[in-house]
């Protein structure tokens, strides 16, 4: 059916219907500088098998799915179980809305409670939020959070954390008058000698990723007992898969954790949508923005769930609010509750184990190439930085050639480092194309 009028009659008495003459009329409240003249150059309306058949053109412009992915900067090419799809395909869930009457949403909110659940189990945290918009609003959200609880006024951020992650915080926190100070890196890693410099009685908190940006262990024993020397808080942006292996943010004294839940079921689909992880320590719980669903008892003794403990002002009084977040990526959460479902706690730790082995079976063999060697003599999860002979951009352009995505050019946002490559290695790639890469690099040394 078409619902727009196709005739000058139709047209008219629709015009009529609505008490207007004429379509300049109906626009009238728009000032005529702001409206279009002229014809618009539209291409001629498609059937539905035209329109079918030029989707699956575009579609198929899509090569890269069939490319070997070496590219992770926050970004990882992990496997993704068809249950997963097949869960997020239901249509309970892909059309629910916020579930404000627990009386018709308990599925809901039953899901979003499993996965606040498996987030704490992962990072040793009290309390978790139904999830954030990405990890990098989680991280700036986390700064004004520990900004508000002591009053404080400057955060240091890690030079080794995402660039992205540390754009969006210092705009975030021009909002808050939060002054956001960077410290250095020295050998791939966090400063702590830099670091302890730059701790007074004004500083917040401290936000460190681990792993950092580029792939590397951070020192976080070392870091956390000089944040909490300094009465700061410590806030720990993680890659979360790496919790299969790495210990929780909570035995080395994190408060709050945040991070990219992309790796947990959700494909990287052009950068997004993505997932934001945010997990606090209870003194911060009534500061947390967004969703939050617990466990409670109804009226006949039976269990259920509902949404607690958000003020009401996020909604309506924006301007005293703490955060104007009040929503979430539900279906990316409900993706990684399924996902992490499948892996089971036996599972994570046996992939990111495999992601661990590829990785350092890859970077043993670059720094075995002539001219290639790793950037940094420091322990690394799935992703490290090679230092190359070559332009790391040519080397990227070049290897797509042979279907090969090679890695991130460092130089793009860490200028000292123009001649360094990051690469990263899931439990996806095979030695056959771990191999193909090392033939690529060697050509072009």
């Amino acid at each position: 059916m078409n619902y727009l009028p196709n005739t000058p009659k139709d047209r008219e008495e629709m015009l009529k219907t609505i008490g207007v003459k004429s379509i300049e009329e109906l626009f009238s409240d728009i000032p005529p500088a702001l409206r279009f003249k002229g014809d618009m150059k539209l291409p001629a309306a498609l059937s539905e098998s035209e329109v079918a058949k030029l989707m699956r053109e575009l579609a198929a412009k899509n090569t890269a799915q069939d490319f070997a992915t070496f590219i992770g900067a926050g970004a990882y090419d992990h496997y993704v179980p068809a249950v997963v799809r097949h869960v997020l395909g239901r249509s309970e869930f892909y059309t629910a809305y916020t579930p404000y009457q627990p009386e018709v949403s308990q599925a809901v909110l039953q899901s979003i409670f499993e996965y606040q659940t498996m987030i704490c189990e992962l990072t040793g945290m009290d309390a978790a939020n139904a999830s954030m918009y990405d990890g990098a609003s989680a991280a700036a959200e986390s700064v004004t959070i520990a900004s508000g609880l002591t009053r404080r006024k400057t955060a240091l951020v890690s030079r080794s954390v995402h660039p992205e992650t540390r754009g969006v915080t210092e705009t975030y926190a021009k909002g808050h008058d939060i002054t956001v100070k960077e410290v250095p890196f020295e050998n791939g890693v966090t400063s702590v000698k830099e670091l302890e410099k730059m701790l007074s009685g004004d500083v917040a908190c401290v936000v460190i990723q681990q792993p950092n940006f580029f792939g590397n262990i951070e020192p976080v024993d070392e870091i956390s007992s000089k944040v909490q020397a300094a009465g700061a808080t410590l806030i720990v942006q993680v890659n979360p898969m790496s919790l299969g292996v790495l210990r929780p943010p909570a035995e080395y004294g994190a408060e709050i954790v945040v991070g990219e839940g992309q790796v947990f079921g959700n494909p990287m689909a052009f950068g997004g949508p993505f997932l934001g992880i945010l997990a606090v320590k209870n003194k911060y719980l009534r500061r947390m923005p967004g969703r939050l669903v617990g466990e409670t008892t109804d009226n006949r003794g039976q269990r259920g769930f509902v949404l607690t403990l958000q003020t009401r002002e996020q909604h309506i009084r924006r301007e005293r609010a703490t955060s104007n977040i009040c929503s979430n990526e539900a279906l990316n959460a409900l993706a990684a509750t399924v996902y992490l479902s499948w892996l089971g706690k036996e599972g994570i730790k046996e992939l990111a184990e495999h992601c661990v082995a590829k990785a350092h079976y890859l970077a043993d063999a670059i720094s075995g190439l002539k001219g290639y060697e790793l950037a940094w003599k420091t322990p690394f999860f799935n992703e490290f930085a090679v230092k190359c002979p070559v332009d790391p951009e040519k080397i990227v352009k070049s290897l797509v050639e042979k279907k090969i995505l090679a890695g991130y050019p460092l130089g793009r946002t860490y200028p000292e480092l123009k001649d360094h490559l990051l690469i990263a290695v899931t439990e996806k790639r095979t030695k056959k194309e771990m191999d193909d890469l090392l033939a690529g690099l060697e050509g072009l040394a």
